[in-house]
């Protein structure tokens, strides 16, 4: 993948290429910014365009050197995940040693760490000793949620690279070009971050089912608690589809903002525009303080949910709310 294919972060792109043209690559990169907003990509594309036999900016995605890089074999690229929970000295210790060697003429090597604020006290010290005192010509491209839990003497040697969340229309623009079911996409790109992951969402069966079911059981919900009860026991709790409870609120909550949104004549705002009639049916059933409470109810009940509580008495007593909110 090329820079110009990684969907949005211009300002991070603009660093990193402005510094492949003027042969003034940072010996050490900090990739600041939340997931899902192609850090990754954005690092291993660095990398390919640094050893890019055909570009100098960045990646052709099809000399021999882009291609090692690509299918993870490339001996002066590395990849550092943490192990369990946190990335450890040894795993430092280990970079350093293969550093020791040297493979590519320009004996450049280059680390890729995901997770870099995930990092042990001891291994921050040891990489910060590396940083300093590299074995041999090498890059270091350090990717974190949060730049700033980093060592401030690592933040000082490392050129700092914003991320920023990506706005939801270019991804489900993007989903959409690629085939994506629309009404899914919409949906997905307000549930989770990134393109990748929108991706996989729409991917899912269990996520168009549900989405039906949670569109079924809003028409029952705050008329009919039995129906909607019944209803909700045979689709959801009796199926595959209870492993994703927490999923099915999230869903309603956006399901009651569309309501709040019609209210306010913000049509272009909603996520389900593809039911436009049942929306304008339900959306004056209640006041706008109503579908707050009620966007507050599907909240709590996700958390509930999260905290281990049983999902089908959670959502027996969510149903049993949604009868008082006017």
């Amino acid at each position: 993948m090329s820079f110009e294919h990684i969907l949005g972060q211009e300002r991070a792109k603009a660093i990193l290429q402005h510094g492949l043209r003027a042969d003034k690559v940072s010996h050490a990169y900090l990739f600041s910014g939340p997931r899902g907003t192609g850090r990754v990509q954005t690092a291993i594309t660095l990398a390919k365009a640094m050893f890019c036999e055909r570009m100098k900016d960045d990646s052709c995605d099809e000399c021999l050197s882009c291609r090692k890089i690509d299918h993870g074999n490339h001996p002066d690229v590395h990849m550092i995940v943490p192990e369990g929970q946190s990335i450890k000295i040894d795993q430092i210790r280990d970079l350093q040693r293969e550093f020791s060697y040297r493979t590519h003429p320009s004996g450049r090597k280059i680390y890729i760490m995901e997770q870099a604020d995930k990092m042990t006290v001891q291994a921050s010290n040891s990489l910060l000793k590396f940083l300093e005192e590299p074995t041999s010509p090498s890059i270091a491209i350090l990717i974190a949620d949060n730049g700033q839990a980093m060592l401030p003497t690592i933040i000082s040697r490392s050129q700092w690279v914003p991320f920023t969340p990506t706005n939801p229309a270019q991804i489900y623009q993007k989903l959409v070009e690629e085939g994506c079911v629309s009404t899914l996409a919409r949906v997905a790109v307000q549930l989770v971050n990134g393109l990748d992951a929108s991706r996989h969402l729409c991917q899912q069966n269990w996520f168009a089912e549900l989405r039906n079911v949670m569109l079924q059981l809003g028409k029952e919900c705050g008329v009919r608690l039995s129906s909607a009860l019944l209803l909700a026991q045979q689709k959801v709790f009796k199926t595959e589809l209870a492993e994703h409870s927490d999923m099915l609120f999230r869903l309603f909550h956006l399901w009651f903002r569309d309501m709040l949104y019609y209210q306010l004549n913000r049509q272009d705002s909603l996520v389900f525009q593809d039911q436009l009639d049942l929306l304008g049916k339900m959306a004056w059933t209640r006041t706008a303080d109503g579908w707050i409470r009620c966007m507050e109810a599907a909240a709590e009940a996700q958390k509930r949910v999260r905290a281990n509580v049983n999902p089908q008495l959670v959502f027996e007593q969510f149903l049993v709310g949604m009868q008082g909110g006017t």
